[in-house]
């Protein structure tokens, strides 16, 4: 009689380990623990940018360096797609239509504007100065948008290199939270109420967390006001990728027709743009508890922490400096466009 080694026992004797993203995951739920300890030893440091920073450092510290580079790469790197695409699913429950449709259609058509002028003019801007692969795109889509979340979401359809989607968070997020210090600073200089000051923050900050941080220096007109506008930029994210989805489909149809290999062809709109937009239409009907809702903005701001813990850690910082005076310039020009005309468009429609 034959004897079977029990599973346990010969899953040793073949030298069983476990998948190869659990390590890179377990990293960055580790990289999530200390960013969140980080917050709260500095709460006017959002998480999320905690989360970037400390990534970025994994990447160049030298205990750590092998692990990054090494058996922790593929884990970090489902973190950074991921996790990512579950965190802008969960962030449509932060998004009522009923709110949006309060702030007027003022108010709602100077967000476009800004957000048209802010696009348009940071991808003209990035080309012009001879920028790499798709950083203009992808600086321009989180300047004008929403940050690192929306950069995650366009490179998903635009199947961007990881060094250019990880160089352009680490710009948008260093710009948002010097925006925490510089925008208080000139509220009263520039002539802004509690409210207008709000606007304008939730006009031209890119992170969510970071519009949060800087409009609560005003108080709680300021906030509600910021927090409003600022998802007004978030629910432009879906038909910002749905426009470069087809881009990307027409220009792969281009080149088979020209005879170049065709690369995959992205789906109209992406399975976490719909699910997006499920969740905004969820919330809009207002069916969940406040309890739930919270529960929900906790798990997204996790998973955003933990996709951006992976996205800094694939920033590579010599690198980066061979391009980092280019880059510099496009991000403090897009500071002062978006700025700019969130200030003017302010002004406008109060």
């Amino acid at each position: 009689m034959t004897l079977t080694a029990a599973p346990g026992r010969a899953r040793q004797a073949a030298g069983w380990r476990p998948p190869a993203p659990a390590y890179g995951l377990g990293l960055a739920a580790a990289g999530v623990g200390a960013a969140w300890g980080v917050h709260r030893l500095l709460p006017a440091v959002p998480l999320l940018t905690a989360a970037v920073v400390l990534g970025i450092v994994a990447a160049h510290l030298p205990g750590a360096r092998g692990l990054v580079r090494g058996v922790c790469r593929a884990g970090l790197s489902l973190a950074g797609k991921r996790l990512m695409r579950l965190g802008i699913v969960l962030l449509g429950l932060k998004l009522s239509l009923n709110d949006v449709l309060g702030l007027g259609w003022a108010t709602v058509a100077m967000v476009l504007g800004v957000v048209a002028a802010t696009f348009c003019g940071t991808w003209w801007l990035g080309r012009r100065m001879g920028l790499s692969g798709d950083q203009p795109l992808l600086i321009a889509t989180g300047y004008s948008i929403c940050g690192a979340s929306a950069i995650g979401a366009v490179s998903e359809v635009s199947d961007s290199d990881e060094r250019d989607v990880a160089t352009s968070v680490a710009l948008v997020t260093l710009c948002g939270t010097l925006a925490i210090a510089v925008l208080p600073l000139l509220q009263h200089p520039l002539g802004l109420g509690d409210e207008a000051f709000g606007r304008w923050v939730g006009a031209s900050v890119h992170d969510v967390g970071q519009v949060v941080a800087t409009a609560q220096t005003a108080g709680p007109s300021a906030l509600g006001d910021a927090v409003l506008v600022k998802l007004v930029r978030v629910a432009l994210l879906a038909p910002l990728v749905a426009v470069l989805a087809t881009s990307v489909r027409a220009r792969g149809r281009a080149n088979k027709v020209g005879g170049e290999k065709a690369g995959r062809r992205p789906p109209l709109v992406p399975l976490f743009v719909l699910g997006f937009l499920a969740m905004t239409a969820l919330r809009s009907t207002d069916v969940l508890s406040t309890a739930v809702l919270d529960g929900a903005a906790t798990a997204q701001e996790l998973l955003l922490a933990a996709a951006l813990f992976g996205l800094g850690s694939a920033v590579h910082l010599p690198s980066l400096a061979r391009t980092g005076a280019r880059v510099a310039a496009l991000g403090l020009c897009a500071w002062v466009v978006i700025a700019g005309a969130s200030y003017g468009g302010v002004l406008l429609t109060t």
